[in-house]
């Protein structure tokens, strides 16, 4: 196959985008899912309520920047994607930092997150202490956000 290595660099791009907007989907669901309980309750912390739902949503924009960066340093938005099968596997392997982590993270802070509603539901005054434990899990999505920009960046700058 001729271009087997835009083939490699895409399936990175893809599951940049899907792992961690399938991370997303189902932490905001989760949050969504705590969230309505809180606000039936109060709904004054609605508010309150949906920043903390929508803290698992940031890995899938993550996940979504990595694979348009990938796409655009293979040339597929510039019509001209030719790259070697080695530099293909390269940008796969970039792309699986966030790919990974974003799942993940974004799983165990929607979790971080739910507990926090509870925090919120029965102290309202509380709200900026609650918000410290789902954003310790958000680190590490940036840490691997981080990690796969700069790898992509150093793939780009190779001669292979």
């Amino acid at each position: 196959m001729e271009n087997i290595g835009v083939v490699y660099a895409l399936v990175g791009a893809a599951l940049a985008a899907l792992m961690a907007g399938i991370g997303s989907a189902i932490g905001v669901g989760m949050g969504g899912q705590a969230g309505a309980g809180v606000v039936t309750e109060d709904p004054g912390k609605f508010g309150k309520v949906l920043v903390l739902q929508l803290l698992p949503g940031t890995q899938g924009i993550y996940g979504l920047l990595i694979a348009f960066i990938t796409l655009s340093q293979i040339g597929v938005l510039g019509g001209d994607a030719n790259i070697s099968t080695a530099k293909g596997l390269l940008y796969l392997a970039a792309c699986l930092p966030m790919a990974i982590v974003g799942l993940v993270s974004a799983i165990y802070q929607a979790k971080a997150s739910v507990a926090s509603m509870g925090i919120l539901a029965k102290r309202p005054e509380q709200f900026g202490k609650s918000m410290i434990f789902p954003a310790m899990v958000e680190t590490y999505a940036i840490l691997a956000l981080l990690i796969s920009i700069l790898a992509i960046f150093g793939v780009a700058g190779l001669n292979i």
